[in-house]
């Protein structure tokens, strides 16, 4: 029965895909049509939302969005928009699933306001219908701020143009920064490697049938170089994995269910790169299967292949700013010969009562400890434990000194004591200990 279910649910994904952009989408409707139950139905439509296929609002249902490619995640359709906001859609819903290109605030004279309002753009503009009107004719979906309503002329152009005219509870200003703050997320949600990215696919993975003998595992093993393999049944399940490990001391006709080590260690399509590194280190594992949610193969990683992929990620430019980024470029080296950082809490840092947060303290130290480490042995060093052992609250503004001191280094691994002292009164002590990768 697993095996039906599997297919229906790739089904019923490759038939919403076939569906125009905008239109609409029901449990009821996709087990009526693909004779599926509607729990099987509710599931698929729940992992093409995850898929950025369809979107849910509140009050019309889930509609057919536009697929987003990686490179133009950060545009949003008015469909998010309505999410985003809490809005309530007073007409034009044919247009939801369209993208917008920018947004213009309405806080300035009808005139200037028109000027900067084009095609796909969204106006967010409070009770003033002259502007909604012009708006919807310029080709532009309108965002009614401060919860109003709107006249049937504006609404029926809405339906006309099809161009959403949404309205929200929210003032203009924070409409604008969620809005803002929603654009910055997939920003940043962009830049983050994901294994289907990186991915070996499966036409071009070497792989085993449980059923196959050693003797097969030697001679793909003579093809390839590879080492280890993904093993499936039948139906392209993966069952296991097989390495020059498992087949140490037994004969070539020996089948290899019987010696693969079963249920491996996998990830998804949409598990970071970085998160799949860490694992592969921890772990010693050179190559990892890559399955969907039934657990079907879609291919395989390798250990280099993800460590690679996390060193160019390094030294690529991000765009959008994580916490961690806006910390580490607080941190100045001060002075090299006895390696000394500085460091100065701004008050995004700050807890409740105004001193650095916790938080914030540890992405410092590990922070510090990496880059005491990199001149040491310009390796890449991944944390694995923190223990700190003093801590006396800092406000904001100070500028604190950072001393990092490497205790022991071998070539897995290395101990960092690290010293936080403010007007020369240590105020945080810290011991780090760290895995080196190999590059």
């Amino acid at each position: 029965m697993g095996e039906l279910m599997a297919t229906k649910h790739e089904q019923i994904l490759d038939y919403i895909e076939t569906l125009a952009v905008g239109e609409k989408i029901s449990v009821r409707r996709i087990a009526k049509e693909l004779h599926v139950s509607e729990g099987t139905a509710y599931r698929a439509i729940k992992d093409a939302e995850a898929k950025r296929l369809v979107s849910t609002i509140e009050r019309v249902g889930t509609i057919r969005i536009e697929r987003k490619k990686k490179e133009n995640i950060e545009r949003l359709t008015y469909a998010e928009i309505v999410n985003i906001v809490d809005g309530q859609v007073l007409g034009g819903r044919a247009g939801l699933h369209k993208s917008l290109t920018k947004f213009v605030i309405g806080a300035m004279q009808l005139d200037d306001m028109m000027r900067y309002t084009e095609a796909g753009n969204l106006l967010i503009v409070g009770n003033r219908l002259k502007a909604q009107e012009y708006a919807l004719r310029a080709g532009a979906a309108v965002l009614v701020t401060g919860g109003f309503d709107t006249t049937d002329t504006v609404k029926n152009l809405a339906d006309e143009y099809e161009l959403p005219v949404i309205s929200t509870s929210y003032d203009t200003f924070t409409v604008a920064t969620m809005i803002n703050r929603a654009i910055y997320d997939q920003l940043i949600k962009k830049e983050i490697l994901l294994i289907e990215d990186i991915l070996i696919p499966l036409e071009n993975t070497a792989v085993l049938h449980f059923k196959e003998t050693i003797s097969r595992y030697n001679e793909l093993n003579e093809e390839t170089s590879h080492g280890g393999f993904p093993v499936v049944d039948e139906n392209q399940k993966l069952v296991g994995i097989i390495t020059s490990r498992d087949v140490i001391g037994h004969g070539q006709t020996e089948p290899i269910e019987k010696v693969m080590t079963k249920y491996p260690l996998t990830v998804s399509m949409q598990t970071s790169v970085a998160a799949a590194g860490h694992r592969m280190v921890w772990e010693g594992i050179d190559l990892m299967p890559v399955t969907d949610d039934s657990g079907y193969l879609k291919g395989v990683i390798s250990r280099q292949d993800v460590l690679k992929a996390i060193q160019t990620a390094q030294r690529q430019p991000q765009q959008g700013e994580t916490i961690d980024d806006i910390i580490k470029s607080q941190l100045h080296l001060q002075s090299a010969d006895k390696l000394t950082l500085e460091f100065r809490v701004t008050p995004q840092m700050t807890n409740a009562y105004g001193s650095m947060s916790y938080g914030a303290y540890t992405t410092i130290l590990t922070e510090a400890a990496s880059t005491a480490l990199k001149t040491k042995n310009r390796k890449d060093s991944v944390l694995e434990n923190m223990a700190v052992y003093f801590l006396k609250p800092v406000q904001h503004d100070s500028v604190m000194l950072v001393r990092p001191v490497i205790l022991d280094i071998t070539r897995k691994s290395a101990k960092v004591d690290i010293e936080v002292s403010f007007e020369d009164e240590i105020v945080g002590k810290a011991l780090l200990t760290f895995q080196l990768l190999d590059r």
